[in-house]
């Protein structure tokens, strides 16, 4: 990434490369010649990868946050100075447009002060366009500095910022020059916001296929369920508990593994001894780097995600884990919720089952378990879809000719 050049996209997310998309993401598209200036709300609290390309992408990242509060104030007291009647609308409309609720009207104002000071900051570096990964604060300020410049901006959603802390999110939906879909649901959910179907772009977030090598095997004389993520009630962790123990109870043999860290580790730990499980499900409460998965999967016979909306209204768009799992070949178990059902045609590259139902989900592991043949033809084809779906060398072609048309360049092919 090349900072401050004048065909540069300059890109804003809360936590760099924190999160996995946006690391993998940056990578191809570097790779095709597009410059993109990664900027970031704060630092990652944790990278879940260890390779040198992402450490020389954290490394060039510049962070919003601290803010300088000397600076901070002097940008405030001289944006309508620099930027005149574009302050002024952008101040109109932070408090006077359409909000969800108090709490928004309150940040959106904080993050358009925010948005004045960083925009003072780049306004010498002739971006095309500001582009936010996530849409709630990041975004908010992305689009106030693209209001303060005069420039498009545009937007990538996924599920918590759409969601249970969405933030003036039918404005952005207005005023963005175009929106990415990372799914299907994705796509109707913005045009039920107001989005033009036009505005609209399905781009799936895909996964690096070199690092994940298929492999089908019967792993296992007792078969291994497995499921990783962050330890959090959208991924339905507790409902997979909940279906070892129906399994359990039915005199099935297995165990099952999960891997992860997060705040419900102990409520995770609780509901395994509470059903006398501790014998056949293992919670690690380790995360894994991106480079350990793959090895991990291997040692597993099924992959189940369960995921769920929480009760905060959170919840996966499509998890990479289950991308993951399927590349490497195993059959894959998970629900209808968002985008889950671009990825997993039930009975066809998965199977899919409805969220918090542990009985339907015992039901669909046991199917996986008496049913060696239907695994495989799972398995392969599961893989098949990653493939022609999901593949990050591909998948991301349409993002990489919308910025290179932004930035006047000329694609390349990453060799």
């Amino acid at each position: 990434m090349t900072v401050g050049t004048g065909n540069s996209i300059c890109y804003i997310t809360t936590n760099g490369i924190g999160n996995a998309w946006v690391a993998a993401e940056l990578k191809v598209l570097s790779e095709r010649g597009i410059n993109i200036d990664l900027y970031s709300m704060r630092r990652p609290h944790q990278v879940f990868f260890s390779s040198e390309w992402a450490s020389s992408i954290s490394q060039k990242t510049v962070c919003l946050y601290p803010l300088p509060i000397f600076s901070f104030l002097f940008s405030i007291l001289a944006a309508p100075f620099l930027f005149r009647a574009r302050f002024f609308s952008a101040l109109w409309n932070a408090l006077a447009s359409p909000r969800e609720n108090f709490r928004a009207r309150v940040a959106g104002l904080a993050h358009l002060f925010v948005a004045c000071h960083w925009a003072r900051q780049i306004s010498s570096k002739n971006y095309q366009l500001i582009h936010s990964q996530w849409i709630q604060s990041g975004g908010t300020i992305g689009f106030y500095a693209s209001c303060l410049l005069d420039i498009p901006f545009s937007f990538t959603g996924h599920a918590v910022d759409l969601f249970r802390d969405r933030c003036a999110l039918q404005d952005k939906v207005k005023h963005a020059d175009f929106i990415i879909a990372i799914s299907q649901f994705h796509q109707q959910f913005y045009i039920a916001e107001g989005a033009s179907a036009d505005k609209i772009h399905v781009v799936y977030c895909g996964i690096a296929l070199d690092e994940y090598v298929y492999s089908y095997a019967e792993n296992n004389a007792v078969l291994k369920i497995l499921s990783f993520g962050r330890l959090v009630e959208k991924k339905g962790f507790s409902t997979l508990i909940k279906a070892c123990a129906l399994l359990r109870d039915a005199g099935l043999e297995f165990r099952c593994e999960i891997a992860g860290s997060g705040p419900e580790y102990g409520a995770l730990k609780a509901l395994t001894a509470s059903l006398q499980l501790d014998s056949v499900v293992t919670i690690t409460g380790q995360a894994l780097d991106q480079e350990e998965i793959a090895v991990w999967m291997r040692g597993g016979d099924i992959f189940a995600q369960p995921c769920c909306w929480s009760v905060d209204n959170d919840v996966d768009g499509i998890p990479r884990s289950l991308m993951e799992a399927m590349a490497v070949g195993l059959p894959s178990i998970s629900t209808t919720v968002a985008g889950i059902p671009d990825l997993i045609e039930h009975q066809k590259s998965g199977l899919l089952i409805a969220e918090n139902d542990a009985e339907a989900l015992a039901k669909a592991i046991k199917l996986l378990i008496d049913d060696s043949s239907l695994r495989k033809a799972l398995s392969q084809a599961g893989r098949q879809m990653i493939e022609r779906r999901f593949n990050l060398e591909t998948c991301l072609d349409p993002l990489a000719e919308i910025f290179s048309n932004r930035s006047n360049i000329t694609i390349g092919n990453g060799a």
